[in-house]
């Protein structure tokens, strides 16, 4: 700021227009684009449910038979159409959904169970089957013995976990220190053999292929960083030994090692846990925003390619050549663009275009960047580096962090659907539940094959063989999440709008208060 450099006073210009332009107006300008954002993605998500109803509705004329004074779908006939629709099912997650859906057991359902099949199969189910450990069939008696009923209590308690918890801070502690210290050599292989218990204790307290079940990541995340760290730990130690070898990059891979030991204490504080399912929900639709991304960078970069290749050059980190100093464009000489070296931010390729445009989205050296090309041609090439500022920096992003926040709300609440509630309470009900009275450590998540298709059996055989819970990552779709993220602000059934009117809304339409969601279902 040389203006500073003449008078303190001029400072206060600046200050005040920082606290009014980025953080009073780009915060306005962050609500605008997020209320506005929110009120068109609740019209498109209003369509989507609305067309699924009028879809379902549909179905139903199809298939319903007449039972005495009202038109119902018989068991039969709704098998057919879930085993049609959705083939990777397994039948006893057919049943499930049938008995949440029939739940008098009349042997049909009506025309509101029926349409809300379709977000049944929306609810991400997680079948568990319970399993002997290997040495209760090997060592019956010595696995059901007092002792090991005691360590497996001790194990499954949440203190053991706990403890482990505080076993991790003292190790990143530890982690700080000078590694040249014989003490804390010495403390890192207490640490690894406390680990290596750790997980050995969990496995004879669990079913190994419950414990390295699919879905549990983090006891994967643990063995391989536990085993890694100290196969890295051996290769250290005995190059050391060996002398006249630097083992430096060997150490340096066991530090990293030990350090993403500490990740897994996220999975210990709910506060964590919402912010780590936050980000794993919106996984695909973050997949879905950067294909959206990628194309706006394209065309950017192919309009930057054409606007301004070749007027910048770059010989070279190590180049002799004299025009390497000024990018090799005369105009450049003397500028701050070639004094920082900047020769290589360029549109000459795809790559370097792309890059450049990265760096003008985190906002580095912007005003240098925009300047330097304006130098090699025209002073309304700034133009181009406004346009793209406003596009993503200003609205894609903001854009972005509008749907992380709805999301991180929704996630944060904790709320469940009034679907899933169903589905949660049918598990209960039929004591199939993955709850404290089963041993969620035999509990192994069915694989879908023709093993596992258990027919039409009776509840003592469902509850016999199998155990179900909603998973945490509880939607198959990135619509069944903006559904629940807006279920609360939809038109109740008899307010339903023809396909015609459907195709019509607008995000201004009205839309009655608070609303359940078993009332559009």
């Amino acid at each position: 700021m040389p203006a500073y450099e003449v008078s303190w006073a001029y400072s206060i210009f600046f200050v005040i227009f920082i606290i009014v332009n980025t953080y009073v107006f780009m915060s306005l300008f962050l609500a605008v684009v997020y209320n506005d954002y929110k009120k068109h993605l609740k019209n498109e998500v209003r369509k989507l449910v609305y067309m699924k109803h009028r879809k379902m509705i549909e179905a139903f004329n199809l298939l319903k038979i007449t039972n005495g004074t009202e038109f119902v779908v018989p068991d039969s006939h709704w098998r057919q159409l879930v085993k049609l629709v959705a083939p990777e099912i397994p039948s006893s997650h057919r049943e499930l959904l049938w008995r949440v859906s029939d739940d008098e057991q009349k042997g049909f359902v009506g025309r509101e169970s029926f349409i809300r099949l379709a977000d049944l199969l929306n609810i991400q189910v997680v079948q568990m089957k319970e399993r002997t450990h290997p040495l209760e069939k090997c060592m019956p008696n010595m696995y059901n013995s007092t002792v090991s009923q005691f360590i497996r209590r001790i194990v499954k308690h949440q203190g053991f976990r706990y403890t482990y918890d505080v076993i991790i801070v003292i190790n990143a502690i530890f982690i700080g220190g000078d590694e040249a210290n014989p003490l804390i050599s010495k403390a890192e292989w207490v640490f690894l053999t406390l680990y290596i218990i750790e997980i050995l204790l969990k496995l004879f307290a669990y079913e190994p292929r419950a414990f390295f079940a699919k879905s549990q990541f983090w006891n994967w995340f643990d063995s391989l960083i536990i085993v890694a760290a100290l196969l890295g730990t051996i290769v250290n130690t005995t190059l050391k030994s060996s002398g006249g070898y630097s083992s430096q990059q060997v150490l340096d891979i066991v530090f990293i090692l030990r350090v993403l030991r500490l990740i897994r204490i996220i999975d210990s504080f709910q506060r964590f846990r919402v912010l780590l399912n936050t980000l794993v929900n919106l996984i695909p639709t973050m997949l879905t925003y950067a294909g959206l991304v990628v194309v706006v960078y394209y065309i950017f970069a192919i309009i930057g390619m054409e606007a301004f290749k070749g007027r910048i050059q770059f010989y070279g980190a190590n180049s002799s050549d004299p025009a390497a100093k000024y990018c090799g464009n005369p105009a450049l000489k003397g500028s701050q663009f070639a004094a920082l070296k900047y020769c290589r931010n360029n549109f000459n390729n795809i790559v370097s275009a792309i890059i450049l445009l990265i760096e003008l989205t985190v906002v580095n050296q912007w005003h240098v960047i925009a300047a330097g090309f304006v130098k090699v041609t025209h002073l309304t090439a700034r133009i181009f580096f406004v346009i793209f500022h406003i596009m993503v920096v200003i609205i894609l992003i903001n854009i972005f962090i509008a749907f992380v926040l709805e999301a991180f709300f929704v996630e944060h609440s904790l709320a469940r659907s009034a679907v899933e509630t169903a589905v949660e309470k049918k598990i209960q009900e039929l004591g199939m539940g993955d709850c404290v009275d089963h041993s969620t450590g035999n509990l192994v998540e069915v694989m879908e094959t023709n093993e596992n298709d258990l027919g039409n059996t009776d509840d003592s055989d469902l509850k016999s063989k199998l155990r179900f819970k909603i998973a945490s990552i509880r939607y198959k779709t990135v619509d069944a999440l903006l559904q629940h993220m807006f279920e609360e602000e939809l038109k109740p059934e008899d307010e339903i709008p023809t396909l015609e009117e459907i195709d019509n809304l607008s995000p201004d339409d009205y839309l009655p208060k608070q609303p359940t969601f078993d009332s559009i279902a």
